[in-house]
């Protein structure tokens, strides 16, 4: 790859989507997880660091999809995501098709500038 196609191929912002595996949710179900904390931590971001969500939105918004294994795992992301004051969505489902009203399943975290969420999120590995 030659320095210009290098450039062009950088991103500097990223939006991460945590789910949970303990949960065995169908493939459909995990997506639309995925949806929703996408969505709702998008619209915080666009909100309260509207720089930052230009500058995702400009460079082809960015999404990594991760995962944890249990609920523990994903709450103390979200404490780590807030107490670096990154924007985020933690969702909750509404019990319509397989999980109880109220399941935990996923937490969307930025965008935000990658290195702020490899801190809290470098560490887990690809859904």
């Amino acid at each position: 790859m030659d320095s210009s196609a290098e450039k062009n191929s950088t991103f500097h912002f990223k939006q991460v989507i945590v789910l949970r595996t303990d949960l065995n949710m169908s493939c459909g179900k995990a997506i639309a997880q995925a949806c929703h904390a996408s969505i709702s931590a998008s619209e915080r971001a666009r909100e309260k660091k509207p720089s930052w969500w230009r500058m995702w939105m400009n460079e082809g918004q960015r999404k990594i999809i991760l995962k944890v294994k249990s609920k523990r795992e994903l709450l103390e992301k979200e404490k780590e995501a807030r107490n670096a004051g990154i924007p985020l969505a933690l969702i909750s489902d509404m019990g319509l098709t397989e999980l109880p009203p109220g399941t935990v399943t996923a937490l969307g975290i930025g965008p935000a500038p990658e290195e702020t969420i490899n801190k809290i999120t470098g560490n887990l590995p690809l859904y």
